[in-house]
């Protein structure tokens, strides 16, 4: 499964199997992260969705929140993407009851993390999509859902204890 950015001239395809480009962003809760230094430390998850405050993703991002046990288990690190401000990240978490996984700003330059991934759409906000990165940078699973779906956190579980094998 690859995920294609169909605004841009240039088209970027990231397929299973590639190296994850690496970026720094702003986050709600820890500063400025960057990815390259999760490589060799632990597995990343990169939850790309269209903004704060929406209904779909007010449902999907605490779910995250929810099962952060489970990803430890695993190892894994949830970044939650979208290209809402630092300060808009801030009070969408706080009215969640408070989220201890970063939200990555990806505000000014307005999307470039999103367009590097290929998943900024012609509308200017991230299309709702799962990342699964290894500890060795390597892109393990992509799942791109329609925007009115949340993304199978089992199934996103089971790409994970493939990795744990």
């Amino acid at each position: 499964m690859s995920v294609v950015n169909q605004s841009s001239t240039t088209t970027r395809t990231l397929k299973v199997g590639d190296i994850a480009p690496d970026f720094t962003l702003p986050t709600h809760n820890e500063g400025r992260l960057n990815l390259q230094w999760y490589r060799g430390r632990k597995n990343v998850i990169l939850a790309f969705y269209p903004g704060d405050w929406t209904p779909v993703c007010t449902a999907q991002i605490p779910e995250y929140q929810i099962l952060l046990d489970r990803f430890d288990k695993y190892q894994a690190q949830v970044f939650g993407v979208s290209v809402d401000s630092v300060p808009c990240h801030v009070a969408w978490a706080k009215s969640l009851g408070g989220l201890s996984f970063p939200l990555m700003s990806d505000y000014f330059p307005h999307g470039d993390v999103a367009r590097l991934y290929g998943v900024l759409n012609e509308r200017g906000f991230a299309e709702r999509v799962v990342i699964l990165i290894d500890k060795s940078g390597i892109i393990r699973y992509i799942d791109n859902v329609d925007l009115a779906k949340i993304p199978s956190t089992e199934r996103l579980f089971e790409e994970l204890a493939k990795l744990d094998k």
